[in-house]
């Protein structure tokens, strides 16, 4: 069985092909293709393709054009130096990530119009997220429009969230009528739980975790005995950490003093706060740490306010989380960010002194590739660099659904 897995992300766009035998295995698959779409800024995409074999393209493009450039990258995959199979009839299943699922879906469910209907709808509360979800999944369509797709949400995770961490503290008519903490990026942080269990030798019921994804959209969950207690991102992914070109948290009499004093239209706040906030909109450079990084360098103060300012929240949202857990067990860094950035990793772990927590100078910089416990031996709890792999989280969870379907049909 062939499973094509789509992950679009706000800045981003991860596909893999997986080949499944028929027996779900424990470890993760060496995908059979894998392609991404990385949106530096407005101007600047690259398109990576690699294949088990090591064949690959890298091509940097000025397109503005997601769908176009979705196009082009799945063409890759029956195409020129990267092709992997003869037509996309070869795929069985098509799984995607979808960000917002509301308070309807909780598991993953085979995609139909009314399905595509409501990812449409929750866009209003994922605009940079659910709009590129419904891209994927038409243009699936538009290429095989007899493959079946099908959707694994981000929110399913926090399903069993306390309402003391889903309630706002606003009208109760309005909890009624869905405004809550939804929370997002669930799928990394089940899986990264799951992964800190197996590194750590221990029982997930035993572990008492807080999950650090942080790319372009950031969140944290705190995780106890394997179940979410509380997360950082809410109604939409906009609340919680900054972000790249987001704002995460902020005062909402922000909103209303612009509203009514330098009367700004509600769709120019909602461009601002999700597209010249958050990292950018400090710095004034670009949304990647590794420009701000460079920015730096040269002096330039802005972007150091930017990263400080980054570090400083971070910590604070951590140490926050830490009551509902009673203590931690292992800090997990995560995603494009919480992966590769050693500088993120040490100011976070500096300022988590308090709790006697040490990371590995040498350690952290290491370029030994895999998922590793960076803190010393001394440290309280340990810091742990994974890997995320939603795209392998996505297609278990297709593999899992034609297996249930294939067993109904047997019975």
């Amino acid at each position: 069985m062939k499973i094509l897995v789509l992950n679009a992300g706000s800045s981003s766009l991860k596909a893999s092909l997986y080949q499944f035998a028929q027996d779900l295995p424990r470890d993760p698959l060496i995908p059979l293709w894998r392609g991404t779409i990385d949106r530096h800024s407005a101007q600047a995409t690259t398109l990576k393709v690699t294949t088990a074999t090591n064949r690959s393209i890298h091509t940097e493009t000025s397109s503005t054009d997601f769908s176009a450039d979705l196009h082009k990258l799945l063409d890759c995959l029956w195409q020129g130096e990267t092709q992997v199979i003869a037509n996309i009839s070869e795929v069985d299943l098509v799984g995607h990530r979808v960000v917002h699922g509301g308070a309807k879906y909780h598991q993953p469910i085979l995609i139909n119009a009314e399905v595509q209907a409501e990812i449409d709808r929750l866009s209003i509360f994922a605009p940079l997220h659910n709009r590129a979800n419904l891209m994927g999944i038409r243009a699936i369509e538009a290429l095989s429009p007899h493959t079946s797709q099908i959707a694994v949400f981000d929110t399913a995770f926090y399903g069993n969230l306390p309402a003391v961490s889903y309630v706002y503290p606003l009208p109760y008519e309005w909890l009624e009528q869905g405004v809550r903490k939804y929370g997002f990026h669930g799928i990394s942080h089940q899986y990264c739980a799951d992964r800190a269990a197996q590194l750590l030798n221990k029982d997930l019921k035993d572990l008492r975790l807080i999950s650090c994804h942080l790319g372009n959209g950031c969140s944290l969950a705190a995780i106890k005995s394997g179940v979410c207690l509380d997360t950082t991102m809410g109604f939409t992914p906009l609340d919680g950490l900054m972000m790249g070109t987001r704002c995460g948290s902020i005062d909402p009499g922000i909103m209303l003093h612009l509203l009514r004093e330098k009367k700004y239209t509600v769709a120019e706040l909602d461009h601002i706060l999700n597209f010249e906030s958050g990292l950018l909109g400090i710095s004034g450079v670009s949304n990647d740490l590794r420009e701000i990084d460079r920015a730096i360098e040269l002096g330039n103060a802005r972007a150091k306010l930017a990263f400080d300012l980054y570090v400083h929240l971070l910590a604070a949202k951590i140490s926050a989380l830490l009551p509902e857990l009673g203590g931690l067990d292992a800090l997990i860094f995560t995603a494009g960010v919480g992966e590769n950035h050693s500088g993120i990793r040490a100011a976070v772990a500096a300022k988590l002194a308090f709790l006697r927590v040490e990371i590995d100078p040498v350690l952290n910089v290491s370029n030994t590739g895999g998922d590793l416990d960076l803190a010393t031996q001394r440290s309280a709890a340990r810091l742990l660099r994974i890997h995320t792999q939603e795209e392998w989280s996505i297609a278990k969870a297709c593999w899992r659904i034609s297996a249930q379907s294939v067993t109904k049909k047997q019975g």
